[in-house]
């Protein structure tokens, strides 16, 4: 293949880009990140190319390649100004990322744990909200999703929108949590089959629902509590 055969004349496998979506960043080498920031080409040289050139200039050495000032950048061939603030940009993030603190993940130990991370945003609301509460193996919050939102009676829920956020964080466990406006704790027919479905579903894939909330003014009520998850 030529240095200087076309982005488009790749395979999908080859282009950065689609190789990002189907595999992860992490399977990308130095040279393809690069290129994805850098976007485009010149007439001669793809983006492979300047950024190949890049890393060569600093030695291989990418941190050699982050000190590069705006002047330094813009001496190589193809990467105008407007590329060189891109990656300055870039890799300044990854430098406030090194220095930010690490902070330690809540756990969650009891269904009050997880009602009390939901009752504020909840309790009050004139609409039925469905959220899911993604955990890790330690049952430490990797994040909170809003899954839908509806009406005063009931919210729509899709399956695979929950087990797609799931996925995306590497959640172990989901907690589920849904509010009741009419301040009425007790679950519905609805939100009993709807639990035992995505159990169900956990269970497939090795995801386990933990629990499923529901809100109702301060007060709340737990599935796994109650012994019916």
């Amino acid at each position: 293949m030529s240095n200087h055969q076309r982005l488009k004349d790749w395979s999908l496998e080859d282009l950065p880009r689609e190789k990002l979506m189907k595999s992860g960043a992490s399977s990308l080498s130095e040279v393809e990140l690069i290129a994805i920031l850098l976007r485009t080409g010149t007439k001669s040289l793809t983006a492979i190319d300047i950024a190949r050139m890049l890393l060569s200039n600093s030695g291989n050495r990418l941190e050699d390649l982050c000190r590069c000032s705006i002047s330094d950048l813009s001496k190589i061939k193809g990467l105008g100004p407007i590329k060189a603030i891109t990656l300055i940009a870039a890799f300044e993030l990854g430098r406030r990322r090194q220095l930010m603190p690490v902070q330690e993940k809540v756990q969650i130990r009891s269904s009050s744990d997880a009602a009390q991370y939901f009752q504020a945003q909840l309790s009050d609301l004139n609409h039925e909200e469905f959220w899911i509460l993604m955990l890790n193996r330690s049952n430490k919050v990797l994040g909170k999703r809003v899954i839908s939102k509806g009406g005063v009676s009931g919210t729509v829920v899709d399956p695979k929108i929950i087990f797609r956020e799931a996925l995306e964080a590497r959640a172990s466990g989901l907690i589920l949590c849904h509010n009741h406006p009419s301040g009425n704790t007790k679950p519905s027919e609805a939100d009993l089959q709807l639990t035992k479905k995505l159990k169900a579903a956990g269970t497939n894939i090795e995801i386990g629902i933990l629990d499923h909330v529901i809100i109702a003014g301060t007060s709340f009520f737990s599935f796994a509590d109650e012994g019916i998850l």
